[in-house]
């Protein structure tokens, strides 16, 4: 069963690729301003003072904006930082802070995973609110990653950490990432989300 699972994700995987690729930075641009609009004003962004986001490519949902406002209500910000497999969740100061973070050989911005920064997992806070990335999702909270693992690892391993935290796990997605749960099966390790975000929606 794990096979053909696989090979779904393997087949959805290439089919989002390309439709991604496909679409213009106009199309993203709309999309990333509505749905920017509609997460600031849900109440889960409201109440939490922790928040973990991602840190957009090119082809996803454009998240500068809501880091710009999550600073700019004094939230705390923590975005990712990867080192072969592992993934932790590092506290970003402000846009000057932003505006230098280094590129990866991906061109992704990136704080240093060496650099002595605030630690979601160790800092006896963890996280409010995440805010993930994926490459599909359904609207019933199936997720599809890029296929390393990182978040469902870290989420499952934050949830043993602070099992008191109601965490919400929230995906931001372009209309053209949403498809049906018959398209993406989940897998026993899948950790699912609580909503989906997109313009239509």
């Amino acid at each position: 069963m794990a096979a053909v699972q696989n090979s779904l994700k393997v087949a959805l995987r290439k089919r989002m690729t390309e439709i991604l690729s496909s679409l213009t930075p106009d199309s993203i641009a709309r999309q990333s301003q509505a749905v920017t609009s509609k997460v600031v004003l849900s109440e889960a962004f409201r109440q939490a003072q922790r928040v973990s986001i991602y840190l957009s490519t090119k082809d996803e949902l454009d998240t500068t904006e809501l880091i710009r406002e999550m600073l700019r209500l004094e939230k705390a910000v923590f975005v990712p930082s990867y080192q072969g497999t592992k993934m932790k969740m590092v506290r970003l100061l402000d846009m000057t802070d932003y505006e230098g973070l280094p590129l990866t050989k991906w061109n992704i911005k990136q704080p240093d995973f060496k650099e002595n920064r605030e630690d979601a997992f160790t800092n006896g806070h963890g996280i409010d609110l995440f805010i993930v990335p994926g490459v599909a999702f359904t609207r019933n909270g199936n997720r599809m990653g890029h296929g390393m693992g990182y978040y469902d690892k870290y989420l499952t391993q934050h949830a043993a950490k602070y099992p008191h935290k109601k965490s919400t796990i929230m995906a931001l997605a372009l209309n053209e990432q949403i498809v049906s749960s018959e398209e993406l099966p989940m897998e026993d390790h899948d950790v699912r989300l609580n909503c989906v975000v997109t313009e239509n929606s």
